[in-house]
């Protein structure tokens, strides 16, 4: 495991309760996580960042933390997790953990003893409400019994932490220690933009019902506040101080790209995820401003840019981009753009299987707690893996799942597409072999219209059509497309059987 290695590392998104179940309760666990470890070797990721299995009631799939040094009964034990990380780290493997530091659950003993009374000041009480609105839907401020008011900036089960106590910043930089003993090779942290509210709580005073439109595109009194690269720059001392290189990756919205940038840096945070990718349109143009932007802000603070295209909070860009064939090969097409920039890429687990989101969930099975407030459901992109078998729960444990997965997906299991020409599963795995023989600087190469063209400074090019007609000439011009020594050899086979310029992607390799 060679130093710096997060600067181009692949990390595979596990949503521990959907991933693989061990015990036959239709809920994954870290058992089951530690018996599919060798699939994630053989796809050819570099590391894994698991969603929260601490102790929690579950309200919001985990991110409503009781205790955040002890696994949850419905996950196994630490003696579970230690397994699991000392078999992912012999793999070769790294292991990335969420952290939850706006908000605790209401069931935290904390917040217990605050309804009491006691150390109320751990929280954000008030005794009147201002305009504050959940990101979850409806008002941030819920009653307690003696009149006052707590903010809670997603569900009600979950009370926003006031950061200026002394209290909570000892905790959480205990709570890192804790699982850096344990040999966790970094953190991402959820809401890192969120800890700090603006001095007095003042007023939004505009949009009422729509502030969440807001987010990642203009300021709010409750996000991105200048205070909140305090905590990091206490934090970076800490993962310094621990041998391999161990890391922070923020899950951050910030109204520029400029402001998201500051919480990077070798006093702050190694990584920020970069949104803006994920909400890209389908065009060159909109692609391309994102790379560029991306790429010239990573460099102001000398760190690598991330790339994201699904989360277990977005719906699934198979989905996102047409649904059916069509965005199959938009999102197969997008990933290997991904696959090819310089940085790093995070890939959520099931889209190396081209699942697409469900959207016919009945009503009954859904849990998110943002359905409940707006009638939206993340529930969609969390529906558990299918591994074998031609019928549900497709392998995913010997019972049931606690989400259904619909019938179509039998020809989308990993068993049915390991080995199949052409599938998903095979383009992903021979893209992330290839990644790693990828390094250098992007150079864009003159293209079509709506054609994207760059190569790497280790000879890769990489080419997407994003248009639906044929590009029938390879990109570059002859200041830019030197003709190679030698014959390249293709990338990957062509899409249906088509030439390789005719596909949406196509890339060669040119030794």
């Amino acid at each position: 495991m060679s130093d710096s290695w997060w600067r181009s590392a692949a990390v595979y998104q596990v949503y521990v309760r959907s991933f693989a179940d061990s015990d036959g309760d239709g809920i994954g666990d870290l058992r089951g996580v530690r018996n599919r470890l060798p699939y994630l070797r053989d796809l050819g990721v570099d590391a894994l960042w698991l969603t929260p299995f601490y102790r929690s009631p579950m309200i919001d799939g985990g991110y409503d933390v009781a205790d955040y040094r002890d696994v949850d009964p419905m996950f196994g034990t630490l003696a579970d997790f230690d397994a699991m990380i000392a078999d992912a780290h012999a793999l070769g493997l790294r292991v990335i953990v969420d952290i939850v530091p706006n908000h605790t659950s209401d069931a935290h003993p904390w917040f217990v003893s605050a309804l009491a009374g006691v150390d109320r000041d751990r929280y954000i009480f008030r005794d009147r409400p201002n305009d504050w609105e959940s990101i979850f839907g409806g008002p941030a401020w819920t009653q307690v019994a003696d009149g006052q008011w707590y903010l809670h900036l997603f569900d009600p089960s979950q009370p926003d932490l006031n950061w200026e106590h002394p209290d909570v910043r000892a905790e959480f930089e205990d709570v890192l220690r804790f699982w850096l003993d344990r040999g966790v090779d970094g953190f991402r942290v959820d809401v890192a933009h969120g800890m700090i509210k603006a001095a007095g709580l003042p007023d939004v005073g505009f949009m009422p019902g729509r502030q969440v439109e807001l987010l990642g595109r203009g300021r709010l009194p409750y996000f991105d506040q200048d205070e909140v690269h305090e905590i990091y720059r206490a934090w970076r001392p800490i993962l310094d101080s621990y041998p391999g290189e161990r890391i922070a990756v923020a899950e951050a919205w910030a109204e520029t790209p400029q402001r998201l940038a500051r919480y990077v840096g070798p006093d702050e945070l190694h990584q920020a995820f970069n949104f803006d990718f994920l909400d890209a349109t389908w065009s060159a143009d909109s692609f391309r401003k994102v790379i560029d932007s991306s790429l010239a802000e990573a460099a102001i603070v000398g760190a690598p840019t991330t790339w994201v295209l699904s989360n277990h909070d977005k719906p699934r860009h198979v989905t996102r981009y047409g649904d059916g064939d069509v965005g199959l090969r938009r999102a197969r097409a997008a990933t290997l753009l991904m696959l090819a920039l310089p940085g790093s890429a995070y890939l959520y687990q099931g889209e190396e299987l081209g699942l697409p989101e469900v959207l016919d969930l009945p009503d009954e099975v859904r849990q998110d707690p943002a359905f409940l407030r707006t009638g939206l459901s993340r529930d969609g992109c969390r529906v558990p893996l299918p591994w074998d078998g031609t019928a549900p729960p497709y392998g995913f444990g010997p019972g049931g799942s606690w989400l259904p997965a619909p019938p179509s997906w039998a020809g989308l299991s990993v068993a049915a597409q390991t080995g199949a020409p052409g599938s998903t599963l095979e383009l992903y795995r021979a893209a992330l072999r290839l990644r790693r023989t990828t390094a250098g600087d992007l150079t864009w190469l003159q293209t079509e219209p709506d054609v994207l063209a760059f190569r790497r400074a280790s000879g890769l090019v990489c080419a997407v059509n994003l248009t639906s007609s044929p590009s029938t000439s390879p990109p570059g011009a002859p200041s830019s497309w030197p003709p190679p020594p030698r014959p390249c050899r293709p990338f990957l086979p062509s899409i249906k059987g088509k030439r390789p310029w005719m596909d949406l992607f196509s890339a060669t390799v040119c030794p």
